[in-house]
């Protein structure tokens, strides 16, 4: 199945590759004509074409020996070039179980071959190939020159294409052009040591910002400027390519060392950022990356300058040579989130833990907090720490947040029937308060699992809410009125002012367990989170102190007022089973408990 997949998706990047080239049903041409002669002379026979694999047709570019412009693609062997981007040799259709039925031997042909038209990408376009009415074998140098000629029609094709090698607005070399120049260079110069360096003018958001405020035409005025700053800095004697709308990219003369080069890089950041009329740009960042000329693949070496990059933007004076160990991170993150659509439609690759909230005044478990692992097929537990940021960001928070929704009410609703009348919480991001109906979507849910909205806790960090405070306090407001109850999770952490933390709808505040835990250190540790606590209640908040690891901790609080508590003291994040064991015995009173023991 997975094989069918790839198989698949091989085949629609394969035909997005044809069809990019505008090829199909275009005018003949002399140049291709000329190739398809030479191969029909070569091998002596009458029929010779430049046959393009589509969906359902081969279709002929150019043709020798052949009335009609195309047949179908059933069971034609230059669908068969093109799927396995390799040359194929039938010396007998007759002979062959696959074609002895196929439309060629139909009409008489008996003899087949075919050399790949295969992209610098690796797609197959299709096939030039030879026929003959009569059975026939062939020598490595009649394969040899068909090779070659397939390869005359793929530079004839790029010939053609070559306006597609420049960016119009910056006059450069493109993206398509560094890329064939670095494969040349495998071959002219094989092993190689070199440098390359990406320069990123802009930031994603600085770029979205300007051009929204300014239009596209300020955008096409930046990267003109930016296009003659760098060329000179490089000289004519060597290039420098528009490899993305605000991104070149240069390579570094054959020798050179790193410093030097990174050197003639940071003179080009300050004439970037000495261009005045253009104030973007002072925030350009450069990547640098080293690659070996022959073994590094070109698409390697434009991602590995890439990434570094990004890096720069972090750095001083965001310039950076590329990092493994950093650039394994950005893999990890991009896989993990390639991977965790599937991961919501598996069964048993996600699943809920519950870890027990505590009333300090009785004693009681009264609710849990929900909370969410992932366990990788390949990777194990994933931390998610991990993953919930990088999900958030995306499409899949909205879905994510309904499969955590409805995996929380239904053991809900079990803990009811059985009668452990708990409230649970559930952590909601910044990205959920932003989707339009996301108070409805919770209602909704409530609704169809039956479970009353004041069994329901939402967790909302101090940062979500104040990313849009306007946004955030309707839908929160919409949930209180319903009766569910909110709560500011990680208190103390985020950058809320107090007149802020008036108008939210929340009464639950959960102080941050780096406050907790750091409450043994000394007297003003202590009195920063009683000060905590004393302010909430004066604002009729309840709190919940998290983090709690021991019983000094747990006594302190107790006596500090605070309402309830969570942490290891009282159990470690357990599975729904678990959970419900531990729930039947802690809530055995004490007296009971010596009785059970003697």
């Amino acid at each position: 199945m997975k094989n069918r997949i790839n198989h698949d998706q091989n085949e629609v990047e394969r035909l997005d590759a044809l069809y990019r080239l505008n090829l199909l049903d275009t005018a003949p041409s002399e140049s291709f004509d000329r190739i398809t002669r030479m191969a029909s002379q070569i091998f002596g026979l009458p029929i010779a074409a430049v046959s393009l694999t589509d969906r359902d047709r081969q279709w002929f570019k150019s043709r020798v020996g052949v009335a009609h412009n195309s047949i179908p693609r059933e069971k034609a062997p230059c669908a068969q070039v093109a799927e396995q981007a390799q040359q194929v040799l039938i010396p007998d259709l007759q002979a062959d179980s696959c074609y002895r039925n196929s439309i060629l031997a139909d009409q008489g042909v008996r003899f087949y071959a075919g050399a790949s038209l295969t992209t610098r990408e690796g797609y197959s376009l299709g096939a030039l190939c030879v026929l003959g009415t009569e059975p026939r074998e062939t020598t490595a140098l009649e394969m040899d020159a068909l090779n070659d000629l397939a390869k005359m029609v793929m530079d004839q094709i790029e010939l053609q294409h070559a306006f597609g090698r420049i960016d119009p607005l910056s006059g450069l070399p493109n993206r398509t052009q560094f890329l064939e120049d670095l494969a040349d260079q495998g071959c002219d110069r094989p092993g190689q040591r070199r440098f390359a360096a990406l320069i990123d003018l802009v930031s994603p958001e600085q770029l979205n910002n300007g051009v929204s405020a300014m239009g596209a035409a300020y955008l096409d005025k930046i990267v003109e400027d930016a296009a003659r700053i760098v060329a000179g800095a490089i000289g004519r004697e060597r290039t420098a390519y528009h490899v993305a709308a605000t991104q070149f990219a240069i390579l570094a003369p054959p020798g050179v060392q790193k410093g030097k080069f990174i050197a003639g890089l940071s003179n080009m950041l300050d004439r970037l950022r000495g261009n005045s009329n253009e104030r973007f740009i002072t925030t350009a960042s450069v990547g640098v990356a080293p690659y070996t000329a022959g073994e590094t693949a070109p698409a390697a070496v434009l991602r590995t300058i890439h990434s570094a990059a990004q890096a720069a933007r972090s750095r001083s004076p965001m310039i950076t040579t590329y990092s493994l160990a950093s650039d394994s991170a950005h893999q990890r993150q991009f896989h993990l989130l390639g991977d965790f659509g599937q991961a919501m439609r598996d069964e048993g690759q996600l699943s809920l833990v519950f870890q027990p909230r505590i009333d300090l005044a009785s004693g009681e478990c009264t609710g849990a907090e929900a909370l969410l692992r992932w366990q990788h097929p390949k990777l194990g537990q994933v931390s998610p720490a991990e993953f919930i940021p990088i999900v958030e960001q995306t499409s899949l928070a909205e879905p994510l947040l309904k499969w955590v929704l409805e995996a929380a009410l239904q053991q809900l609703v079990q803990w009811h029937a059985g009668g452990k009348m708990l409230r649970l919480s559930i952590n909601v991001s910044a990205t959920n308060l932003k989707q339009a109906g996301f108070a409805q979507t919770v209602q909704l849910l409530l609704l169809k699992h039956r479970v009353r909205p004041e069994w329901i806790e939402l967790e909302v960090t101090e940062s979500a809410v104040m990313g849009d405070i306007v946004n955030a306090t309707t839908q929160l407001q919409i949930l209180v009125d319903a009766g569910i109850h909110v709560a500011i999770d990680d208190f103390g952490t985020g950058h809320s002012s107090l007149a802020y933390l008036q108008k939210l709808p929340a009464k639950i505040i959960k102080i941050d367990q780096s406050f907790v835990m750091d409450m043994h250190r000394g007297r003003r540790e202590r009195q920063l989170v009683r000060s905590m606590i004393s302010l909430a209640h004066d604002l009729e908040f309840q709190v919940v102190a998290e983090g709690v690891e021991t019983a000094e901790a747990r006594d302190c609080l107790q006596e500090m007022g605070c309402d309830e508590a969570q942490g290891y003291l009282y159990g470690r994040p357990m599975t729904a089973n678990m959970f419900g064991s531990w729930f039947e015995e802690f809530s055995v009173p004490q007296g009971e408990m010596l009785r059970i023991a003697s």
